[in-house]
């Protein structure tokens, strides 16, 4: 597995004045604190124990040998990926939690390590800020989001769901995105919005937002989207981030599968024969991947921007994920199954391929790999190739996502979307 130290930044520290460093291990299948004799080199001790990830050391106080750090996965029954921070002595004992409300915690550390600011919220909870000191306690409520407006308009949160994993017993966390209103009786098409990791998940932040992409917009058209963190996505356990380390074409997808089945069986107004799925860049790659390896579950993928053959991808990202090349005889490696354009004569349901044709992240070829795969394999298939446009769209942004919203009404509803509706501020 590839060197990690953290979430956002490193978490080694460099103590001149006691010639010790703090260092970052996920030994224990968590990421915790050691402490070293840099004369010596040997390990004086483990600072943090437990389950649940360091994600930040964000301050030392070296003269009171007292660390503050941030950290997820610790506080039981509460979602693994809410951060919270913690006090702790580099000379042993247990840390101290100094933001006890259930939520994801955004901190702001003063200087000198006295004071903090802590903004916390959940995905539907607004948030709430104010003012702590070192050890934890409330001095001021700075300020509290009045939602009450946003509420008027008809606004509803997201709703956070648990679901197992492919395992059946590991829990996966996610947001589920619903129309505000929905007929009684009805059943609605459920749409994966996916990012497969390994760097980071579905999800994202678990901090509070009024809108998260394009997903309630979607739903509101007459579908349930889901986004869904599967295993190989970080901030839990070291043995769930490497679940399939290696092994890229797994995409999550076993995860993702088993959750939808697992949601349609819990929510009766979800139509798991009429399932889509769509996602950018790491999710393009997994999109185009769920119609080729389960092509009889997913009926309708977008697939945008995709990096669909990691071996012409960034050596920076792709080989840090893959491990090394294995030549496994007859022409044949480790990392064919990996590559979309290997599986293309699989496809049975309504693909739309999107790139832009000078997308400097990854390359548009990536996208015509599979291209050339599908019409090998006489399978029909939908391409947009935005001219002069990067990785993220820019100004074509808008007209992909009306391009999206259009394909999935088309062909998961059976409708007829409004022709080339224009987004823009006043829609």
């Amino acid at each position: 597995m590839s060197f990690e130290s953290g979430n956002g930044r490193v978490n080694w520290r460099y103590l001149p004045a006691s010639n010790e460093v703090i260092w970052f291990s996920e030994r224990d299948n968590w990421g915790q604190l050691y402490l070293y004799d840099l004369r010596s080199g040997k390990l004086k001790r483990q600072i943090t124990a437990g389950d649940g990830n360091v994600t930040q050391l964000l301050h030392v106080d070296e003269t009171n040998r007292v660390l503050l750090f941030q950290a997820v996965g610790r506080e039981k029954g509460r979602d693994p990926y809410f951060i919270h921070l913690y006090r702790t002595s580099m000379d042993g004992g247990p840390a101290q939690l100094l933001t006890p409300e259930d939520g994801n915690h955004d901190i702001s550390i003063s200087a000198s390590g006295r004071y903090f600011v802590d903004n916390y919220s959940q995905p539907d909870a607004p948030p709430v800020a104010v003012l702590r000191d070192a050890n934890g306690r409330q001095i001021l409520e700075l300020e509290r989001t009045d939602i009450s407006k946003l509420l008027a308009t008809g606004w509803k949160p997201p709703q956070p769901i648990t679901v197992k994993a492919r395992d059946g017993v590991t829990d996966l966390y996610g947001l589920l995105y619903k129309p505000t209103h929905m007929t009684p009786g009805r059943k609605y098409p459920i749409v994966n919005h996916i990012y497969p990791g390994p760097q980071t998940g579905s999800v994202g932040s678990r901090n509070f937002s009024v809108a998260r992409g394009d997903a309630q917009a979607l739903a509101e058209l007459g579908f349930i989207v889901v986004e869904i963190d599967g295993m190989g996505t970080p901030w839990r356990s070291k043995t769930f981030h490497e679940a399939y380390y290696g092994d890229m074409g797994d995409n999550t997808l076993p995860d993702q599968v088993a959750a939808m089945k697992e949601l349609a069986r819990r929510y009766p107004w979800i139509d798991i024969t009429r399932v889509g799925i769509y996602g950018h860049s790491g999710g393009g790659y997994a999109a185009a991947a769920a119609m080729f390896h389960y092509p009889d579950f997913f009926k309708v993928g977008i697939a945008e921007s995709g990096n669909h053959d990691n071996r012409v991808y960034e050596d920076d990202w792709a080989e840090k994920w893959t491990g090394l090349l294995e030549h496994r005889g007859n022409g044949f490696t480790n990392y064919d199954s990996q590559a979309n354009q290997n599986f293309a004569k699989d496809l049975k349901g309504k693909l739309l391929l999107a790139h832009g044709t000078m997308d400097n992240n990854v390359p548009p070829n990536n996208t015509l790999l599979v291209v050339d795969a599908l019409i090998k394999a006489n399978k029909d298939f939908d391409l947009l190739m935005i001219p002069n446009a990067a990785h993220g769209y820019g100004t074509a942004a808008n007209y992909m996502t009306r391009r999206r919203w259009d394909y999935f009404v088309r062909n998961l509803l059976g409708l007829e979307p409004p022709k080339e509706y224009e987004l823009g501020p006043n829609n």
